[in-house]
C-alpha cells in the first residue's frame, strides 16, 4: 500500500508484523497492541523503531503508559464512516503530547485526509491503486475551518465570536 505523507506518496521504512511472526531486529517494525500487551518485556533492550498498531476502538489512555517506547501508531480506520481514530489521534498529540508519527490505516479515503492532519495524523495508508493528486487536493480544497485543531487553533467560528458578527 502506498504511504501519503504532506500529499505525496513516500517510501515507507516500517514494516508491518502480523502476529506469530519474528519481529525484525534491525528495522523499524509494527506490531499488534495485543502483542505489545503479551510480549512486552520481549522488546526490552530494541535499538531498531518499534509502532503499535491500535483498533479503532482502542482509547488513547490505554497506550498512554508506553508511549515513550513507540516511535509510531498506526490507527485502525474499518470503515470509512468510522471517527473514532480522529479522536484518538487528537488526544495522543494534546493530552499525552505525542510526537512521533500517527498513522491512519485500514479503510481511509482522501475525503478524511485534510482532517486527519488537523486532528493529529502524519501519515496515511492508501489503497493499493490511488491517484497521488486525489491526496495531495485533500489537503487545498478545504480553506475555512470551523472547529480549532493542532494546525490551527483560530477557526473561523472564534473568529466570527470574538468580532461579534
Amino acid at each position: 500500500m502506498p504511504l501519503i505523507k504532506d500529499g505525496r506518496i513516500v517510501e515507507d521504512d516500517w514494516t508491518h508484523v502480523p502476529d506469530g511472526e519474528d519481529v525484525p531486529a534491525d528495522r523499524p517494525a509494527i506490531i499488534s497492541f495485543e502483542r505489545w500487551q503479551a510480549e512486552r518485556a520481549s522488546f526490552e533492550g530494541r535499538n531498531a523503531a518499534l509502532g503499535v498498531r491500535v483498533k479503532s476502538g482502542t482509547l488513547a489512555p490505554a497506550i498512554a503508559p508506553d508511549l515513550e517506547r513507540f516511535a509510531l501508531v498506526a490507527i485502525e480506520f474499518p470503515k470509512f464512516r468510522d471517527g473514532r481514530g480522529f479522536s484518538t489521534a487528537r488526544e495522543l498529540r494534546e493530552r499525552y503530547g505525542f510526537a512521533g508519527e500517527i498513522r491512519a490505516v485500514g479503510h481511509f479515503i482522501p475525503d478524511q485526509y485534510q482532517f486527519a492532519v488537523r486532528t493529529g495524523f502524519t501519515s496515511a495508508e492508501a489503497p493499493a491503486n490511488t491517484n497521488p493528486e486525489s491526496w495531495a487536493r485533500a489537503l487545498t480544497e478545504i480553506t475555512v475551518a470551523f472547529q480549532p485543531s493542532l494546525d490551527d487553533p483560530q477557526p473561523l467560528s472564534l473568529l466570527r465570536r470574538r468580532l461579534g458578527a
